[in-house]
């Protein structure tokens, strides 16, 4: 691990998570929990097997993750965050909050899991009716389904396809994230090639509270 060798707490923290990957390990063990190695080597497209080696322990030595043997029947190396990692959330959630206008700039060919889209949609979405009934809606512009439910105001998301969706949302992540911040109109995002079916009425019920999200390009 390289160091600024600076008595600076920001440089010391650079120390520990500043280099490349290591934030992203970080966010991965947020969103899934405790995960083996292969399950981080595939959540990280274009990492190479002995960096990820070298940043899980270039991790661990600052105590940021921990490893454990778990038991069978999984039987292999679990890696968790520490309290000291889990304090990591609100510096992920700033990142990705001033992160958010340069989603615009990216295209189609970005590596994207499905997943990635749970932590903002619960952190910078809501319900602006809460009061009217739940709905669920189904996300399909990955590698896997997501279901996003409205709770007493809040967005949920989990990982899988809903058994009753009220409407199921299919496209590239640019487009259905586009619609659901409110950034572009949906008959444009048709036009583009996203399809919804069922009832497109309640992505409305879908809303971002962040600005950068939901500002309209310039």
């Amino acid at each position: 691990m390289r160091s600024y060798r600076q008595f600076c707490a920001l440089a010391k923290a650079l120390d520990a998570i500043g280099d490349r990957w290591s934030l992203l390990i970080v966010r991965e063990l947020m969103l899934l929990g405790p995960c083996r190695y292969t399950d981080l080597l595939h959540g990280l497209p274009g990492i190479a097997t002995n960096l990820l080696s070298d940043r899980l322990r270039d991790l661990e030595r600052a105590g940021v993750i921990r490893r454990e043997a778990a038991p069978p029947p999984v039987a292999t190396t679990l890696f968790h965050l520490t309290p000291r990692g889990e304090a990591l959330r609100p510096v992920l959630r700033e990142l990705g909050r001033w992160g958010a206008p340069l989603l615009t700039r990216t295209g189609d060919g970005d590596a994207f899991h499905s997943y990635w889209i749970s932590l903002p949609l619960e952190l910078y979405y809501y319900d602006p009716t809460p009061d009217r009934p739940p709905v669920t809606i189904e996300l399909r512009m990955g590698d896997e389904p997501m279901t996003v439910e409205t709770v007493e105001g809040r967005i949920v998301a989990r990982r899988g396809a809903p058994a009753h969706p009220d409407a199921v949302v299919t496209g590239p992540p640019r487009l259905v994230i586009g619609v659901l911040s409110g950034r572009l109109d949906l008959e444009e995002a048709r036009r583009q090639g996203l399809e919804v079916t069922g009832d497109p009425a309640v992505l409305g019920r879908v809303r971002s509270s962040n600005p950068a999200l939901s500002a309209t390009p310039s």
